[in-house]
C-alpha cells in the first residue's frame, strides 16, 4: 500500500509538472507574440511621428506651398471656419469646436 501511494504520488507530480509546463509555455507564446505586436507597432508609430513632424513643421509647409502651390494659397482665421452638415432637405452650419474651449 505504502509502495503505491509513492509511486501514485510520483506519477500525479509528473502529470501535475507537464500540465503546469504546457500552460507555462502557451502563456510565453502568448507574451511572445502581444510584445512582437507591441515592436511593430512601436515601430509604425515612430514612422508616422516622424513624418508628421517633419511634415507639419512650419518651415517645411511654407517651403511645400512655394514649391507646389505658389500663390493658390491664403492665410484664413481659424476661428471663420464652419461645419456643414446636409440633413434631408436642409443645410445646417455649425460653428468649428476646439479640443480646448
Amino acid at each position: 500500500m505504502k509502495r503505491f501511494s509513492v509511486i501514485f504520488l510520483i506519477l500525479f507530480l509528473i502529470l501535475f509538472t507537464a500540465l503546469v509546463k504546457n500552460s507555462t509555455k502557451r502563456v510565453d507564446d502568448e507574451i511572445f507574440a502581444t510584445e512582437e505586436s507591441i515592436r511593430i507597432l512601436k515601430k509604425d508609430f515612430e514612422n508616422i511621428k516622424l513624418e508628421h513632424n517633419y511634415l507639419s513643421s512650419a518651415d517645411n509647409l511654407l517651403e511645400f506651398q512655394t514649391l507646389y502651390f505658389e500663390d493658390e494659397l491664403v492665410k484664413k482665421d481659424i476661428q471663420k471656419i464652419r461645419i456643414i452638415n446636409q440633413s434631408s432637405q436642409k443645410l445646417e452650419i455649425k460653428k468649428l469646436k476646439f479640443i480646448n474651449e
